[in-house]
């Protein structure tokens, strides 16, 4: 296995302060017209939950992303781009520090960040950048090393969310994507400081559960045909992780909380414990949206309610409804993305402003039967990445990179040294040339923790090539699974301990340990050796 080398110079000249470098060119910008005399501006635009499978770019047959698309048609598209941790405050938690969870402390859902620790915009801060973001932060204790912050309370609602503007509690009047997109360019228009170049973090809740569309989208994809994914009716044999979860369509999806059928009679109930939650997200909207809500919701409530369904048609129409509602809320986000990109370049920052659009992972539309993420199967593990680099390369890259990746790009980006206990590597001459150096990575690491937990997902870690999975679920359920991603691209045949590949389950077991040895996953460690 190749080993990944730290690129611990900076771009540029620069004054040496600490493991810092302040960009010489800081003392010569001018203001937001300045163009390329001034440090890049960074602006990462995450999603929640957006799959690689609804963009365009990747060649979606489900839904047209023209605004995302324009950062891959200008810039470079990612096929090969993975999380660390599929859920969403630990994935938040290695953009942030560029080290796996085991490192930063954010294993799960329920731990709290220590915001405390070293994080990439503490040190763009420190070297002369203005920091801020805006949106969806989740990750508990209160920002740091940021000028401005503005984020939703945990997973954040979808209508008339409250914000926490730098500590103070506000209901903002409006869509989610919306109204982040707007605070957004309102500090970029006048509450950043000009004369300083910036690093913006755009975190949309979106598209999340429940995918609660913008009343403007309602019904925008009711006419499109909608097949089935090939896998759709997994039996999930020889995989019992698999066959453990509790993130069903057919089982778990409810009816009133993701599907919005919470009607006005309450004679639809349903007993995942979620029916309450549902109907008190309806109670938020103000009288104009719940009159558009209820023009598009009502007449489908009442056919379901008269269909009687069941069986594979109720479970067929339960992922109808989904993907409806999901493919509604992309669409919102692809036109905020529009915007963001339109003030860029009505405003002089088009050509200084490196542009990263991702997800905090990855998302099921419906492989294996299932919604949510968790697992580390592709549809999970993987994530859209999109990014432009003014001046840079333009194409497909197809090397391995992961979210733990971003700090040392965006620390190499603004001529920081990256420090040595970052676990991340930078991209950036992957951003330039399209090219990775000869030391790259041939080999990912994951790590899951969140058992007990929501959707029962087990306990595991694992690595990846660019053609072999090995996964060990460890807990309750103690089993491997090894996967031929050219032969077996959806991952439903498990041939660990099959014949003929015992050289090559050997190799990865190695691999894997030798991964784990180098991030200093003491627990896995411990696992293996069980």
């Amino acid at each position: 296995m190749k080993t990944v080398l730290k690129h611990l110079t900076g771009i540029g000249g620069g004054i040496a302060v600490g493991l810092l470098v302040i960009p010489a060119a800081c003392s010569q910008r001018t203001g937001k017209d300045a163009g390329r005399d001034k440090p890049m501006n960074i602006l990462y635009i995450m999603c929640d939950d957006h799959s690689y499978q609804t963009i365009s770019a990747y060649g979606s047959r489900l839904i047209e992303t023209p605004n995302i698309d324009r950062i891959a048609d200008s810039g470079m598209i990612f096929t090969n781009s993975f999380v660390a941790n599929s859920v969403s405050a630990p994935s938040r938690a290695c953009l942030l520090t560029g080290k796996h969870s085991h490192k930063n402390g954010m294993t799960d859902n329920t731990k709290i960040f220590d915001g405390s620790q070293q994080t990439f915009p503490k040190l763009l801060r420190q070297a002369g950048y203005q920091t801020a973001i805006v949106g969806k932060w989740h990750l508990v204790s209160e920002p740091t090393g940021f000028d401005y912050w503005n984020i939703l309370i945990g997973q954040g609602e979808y209508y008339n969310p409250t914000f926490i503007d730098n500590g103070e509690k506000k209901v903002v009047k409006g869509y989610a994507t919306e109204v982040t997109t707007d605070l957004a360019l309102q500090w970029l228009e006048s509450g950043r400081d000009t004369t300083k170049p910036f690093c913006l973090l755009l975190h949309h809740k979106a598209p999340h559960r429940t995918w609660m569309p913008d009343t403007v989208d309602l019904g925008a994809f009711d006419n499109m045909e909608l097949p089935l994914p090939e896998n759709f009716y997994d039996d999930y044999r020889g995989r019992p992780a698999a066959a453990a979860q509790e993130m069903e369509i057919a089982r778990h999806m409810d009816l009133v909380y993701d599907l919005k059928m919470a009607d006005k009679e309450g004679e639809i109930h349903t007993d995942t414990g979620l029916e309450e939650y549902g109907r008190a997200m309806y109670d938020r909207m103000d009288p104009d949206q719940k009159k558009a809500w209820d023009a598009y919701y009502d007449p489908i409530i009442e056919e379901f309610k008269k269909s009687g369904l069941s069986g594979d048609e109720l479970t067929e129409w339960k992922y109808r409804r989904y993907m409806l509602d999901y493919l509604s809320v992309i669409r919102s986000v692809d036109r905020n993305v529009g915007k963001v990109i339109d003030y860029l370049q009505e405003n002089g920052l088009w050509d200084n402003t490196i542009i990263v659009y991702t997800s905090d992972q990855g998302f099921y539309m419906g492989e294996h039967g299932w919604f949510d993420k968790r697992f580390m199967y592709e549809e999970s593990f993987r994530t859209p990445m999109l990014v432009r680099y003014p001046g840079g390369y333009r194409g497909e890259v197809d090397a391995l990179v992961q979210n733990i990746d971003h700090a040392p790009t965006f620390l190499e980006v603004a001529g920081v040294q990256v420090p040595e206990d970052i676990q991340g590597d930078s991209y950036l001459s992957l951003l330039k040339d399209g090219k990775a150096p000869e030391e790259w990575r041939d080999v990912l690491y994951y790590h899951y923790y969140e058992y007990p937990g929501e959707h029962a997902v087990r306990r595991h870690y694992g690595i990846r090539t660019d053609r072999y999975k090995l996964m060990h679920f460890y807990g309750d359920i103690d089993s491997w699974e090894l996967y031929d991603l050219k032969e077996d691209p959806h991952e439903m045949h498990n041939v660990y301990g099959e014949e003929g590949y015992g050289k090559i389950q050997q190799k990865l077991y190695d691999e894997l340990v030798e991964l784990q040895k180098q991030y200093e996953d003491t627990t896995a460690l411990k696992e293996n050796m069980q």
